[in-house]
């Protein structure tokens, strides 16, 4: 027997099915079941049965006789996405060498992983980066701005942006500030990696193709809209928030219903609100940013001293209670950093609801403290977004308290 061999496992009283991997010691057996799990076993007290050979190859490619390459014809009839990666799991297999799941990009990897987005687009494949979302920064976010800007230039009629969902919200808002954009770009992920039977890597592949397809030329994230495989939702990027660290539909639209949805049976797509509409405004960027700006969750009995790092900053966003408020005998403190040159913006940590620090006499003397408020904003936009209007913006406080990429939801009223 050898690797890439599917095999029968008989152990005590328990039998397994799937294909043999390669180990690491000689004492052990390792196969990874079709429920896409490995398990270890220790030879000595398993009953081996080959079911059939060479199922693959230990470079993952099929054992049929093709080397696994796809060739991509152009078609004049198709659009031409751009696939930009910048990591995540939603093109990577299964790598049969070692067990793991890797992810090795181009636009062929991706066919071959996603083999049902064939004929719904032309497409080109480009990396920016490979890495876990969670070490996603500022600077890649520029890269990331350039490339897709580039790939707009050079005629793509949308583009899909592949990235890690812990942090998929904040490269999502930090592009709706820093491009313009005539096309639709739209960011998707998994949540359960390409090798388990639940993986949503196809149906967000394919749904986000088809919304980089549409006339919708916003940033959106394009994710499960239910725990079932029925729709995907299209949130607006300055409006979408992870709200759950591992179900499928962990992405949710704060304040609203998504932006729209698609379809995955019928491929339709549904918008609920108004969007800016394709070739409605030239490409521009403006990809500067000022990296010196810090989040900051207030709580109850939370050290003063947390705001000693802080001094200096360029920008502070602060995560108040309820209408936006903090500890009273911190006022003091954050009007000295207003003093000493640094913007602070208030928003809630509540996860609906607008700021409004008039209520209160803390709101009160907070704005007289210089306190910027950011309306609804969500915390972790209001970052990015300050970040890019220090750079951008010659009134930074009427900046934060505008709705420029549709970051602050219009105001609700009992007679509107």
């Amino acid at each position: 027997m050898n690797p890439g061999d599917r095999v029968r496992v008989d152990r005590a009283d328990r039998t397994y099915e799937g294909v043999l991997l390669p180990s690491s010691t000689d004492e052990h057996l390792v196969v990874k079941l079709e429920g896409g799990y490995n398990i270890g076993i220790d030879r000595t007290e398993a009953d081996v049965e080959q079911l059939e050979s060479d199922v693959y190859e230990i470079d993952g490619t099929d054992a049929t006789g093709d080397d696994g390459a796809s060739e991509i014809e152009f078609d004049d009839d198709l659009p031409t996405i751009s696939l930009i990666s910048t990591g995540g799991t939603i093109a990577s297999t299964v790598d049969y060498r070692t067990g793991a799941v890797t992810a090795q990009f181009d636009a062929e990897d991706v066919l071959r992983a996603v083999p049902d987005l064939a004929g719904r687009a032309n497409y080109r494949g480009r990396v920016v980066a490979n890495i876990l979302s969670e070490n996603m920064e500022p600077p890649l976010w520029q890269e990331l701005a350039d490339a897709v800007a580039e790939e707009i230039e050079a005629g793509a009629d949308g583009v899909v942006v592949m990235h890690g969902t812990d942090t998929m919200q904040y490269s999502a808002a930090a592009l709706s500030f820093m491009l313009e954009t005539p096309v639709p770009i739209v960011f998707t992920g998994s949540q359960r990696s390409a090798d388990r039977p639940s993986s949503d890597n196809v149906m967000n592949a394919v749904s986000a193709v088809e919304a980089a397809k549409s006339d919708c030329a916003e940033v959106l994230v394009c994710m499960h809209g239910t725990e079932s495989d029925d729709v995907c939702a299209l949130h607006r990027g300055t409006r979408v928030r992870k709200n759950h660290t591992s179900r499928r539909n962990a992405f949710e639209t704060v304040g609203a219903e998504p932006l729209g949805e698609v379809d995955y049976e019928s491929e339709a797509i549904e918008f609920r609100r108004p969007y800016q509409q394709r070739d409605a405004v030239d490409l521009e960027r403006a990809t500067a940013l000022e990296s010196d700006v810090e989040l900051l969750k207030f709580t109850p009995g939370m050290d003063p001293a947390f705001l000693d790092v802080v001094e200096g900053s360029a920008g502070l966003i602060i995560e108040g209670t309820g209408l936006g408020h903090i500890h009273t005998d911190l006022i003091p403190r954050i009007e000295a950093l207003v003093d000493d040159g640094t913007t602070v913006v208030m928003t809630s940590q509540c996860l609906e609801g607008r700021v409004c620090d008039r209520v209160y006499d803390t709101g009160r003397d907070l704005l007289e403290a210089g306190v910027v408020e950011a309306g609804d904003t969500l915390p972790g936009t209001a970052k990015v977004k300050l970040m890019w209007a220090l750079e951008h913006s010659e009134d930074v406080e009427e900046a934060m308290s505008t709705s420029l990429a549709g970051e602050i939801q219009q105001r609700s009223v009992p007679w509107e």
